[in-house]
């Protein structure tokens, strides 16, 4: 299970006005992707288009970042929209995120549904449907970022790529999938641990759950993901950078990554 590198993203770009959310400019030189909020849970245009300039400057691969029109909630609260306002928001944040990158010279590599909108297009058929219709839609090149569920069933029905991910910074269950952050263990908080996780991951594509179960994940890890929002995130990242380092682990670009995933497929 697995192959031996992974991407590592963080999610940016999640400032609005006056108000600041994490170190983007630190995380910056952990990462070697981002998902960049396009301004409906969090972002605003000026906040876009300083992330995307830095993340272009760097070698970061971009990565759209759309939830719901939410920002008082951050975009984690369940909102009750049809299935074809959830296809043009996402269309819309998909424009907005490219406006720029187009101005700065890159190009989006991937789409990683943020909050609420993304676990439920997990289990929910019309937000699974409507997510993936606007990416198609839209550029069928961008790989689509999410764990196993009927949104990785409907990208690839669209013949879009799927990149697995792991929450590196998330507690997860006996089902293999991450519970809750109402859950006494739903953030990990121990930097150490969250290096441990990503190596075992990676390596053995299992997690030890909040009940203390080794469970297989079911899908490999393409990508490692830490929360900006997180009131760690920065030792977070150092700690999973040195584990992953230590282990022998390369980190990579989502899309050398799934190459690398491609070609390993092709020689079994």
């Amino acid at each position: 299970m697995g192959i031996n590198s992974v991407a590592v993203v963080a999610d940016l770009g999640e400032s609005f006005g006056n108000y600041t959310i994490g170190d983007d400019d630190a995380l910056l030189g952990l990462v070697t992707a981002s998902n960049i909020a396009c301004g409906f849970h969090a972002g605003d245009p000026r906040i876009i288009d300083r992330t995307v300039a830095d993340c272009v400057a760097r070698g970061i691969e971009l990565g759209a970042h759309p939830g719901y029109p939410d920002l008082v909630g951050f975009g984690r609260r369940l909102i009750e929209a049809s299935e074809e306002e959830i296809r043009t928001d996402v269309l819309y944040q998909l424009g907005a995120l490219d406006a720029f990158a187009r101005v700065h010279g890159g190009t989006i590599s991937h789409v990683a549904p943020h909050g609420r909108m993304g676990s439920i297009a997990q289990t929910d058929a019309p937000h699974a449907r409507a997510i993936t219709d606007a990416i198609a839609a839209y550029n069928s090149d961008y790989i689509v970022i999410c764990q196993r569920g009927l949104l990785a069933e409907e990208s690839r029905k669209r013949g879009l790529e799927v990149g697995y991910v792991f929450l590196a910074d998330r507690g997860y269950g006996d089902d293999g999938m991450p519970v809750p952050r109402s859950h006494p263990q739903g953030l990990v908080h121990d930097p150490a641990l969250i290096g441990e996780r990503a190596v075992q991951v990676v390596r053995e594509g299992t997690v030890r759950s909040v009940d203390g179960n080794i469970v297989p994940l079911g899908h490999d890890a393409d990508v490692l993901l830490l929360h900006g929002d997180h009131p760690t995130v920065l030792d977070n990242g150092i700690a999973l950078r040195a584990a992953l380092d230590a282990a022998g682990v390369r980190v990579a670009g989502l899309r050398d990554v799934l190459a690398e995933k491609a070609e390993v497929a092709l020689a079994r």
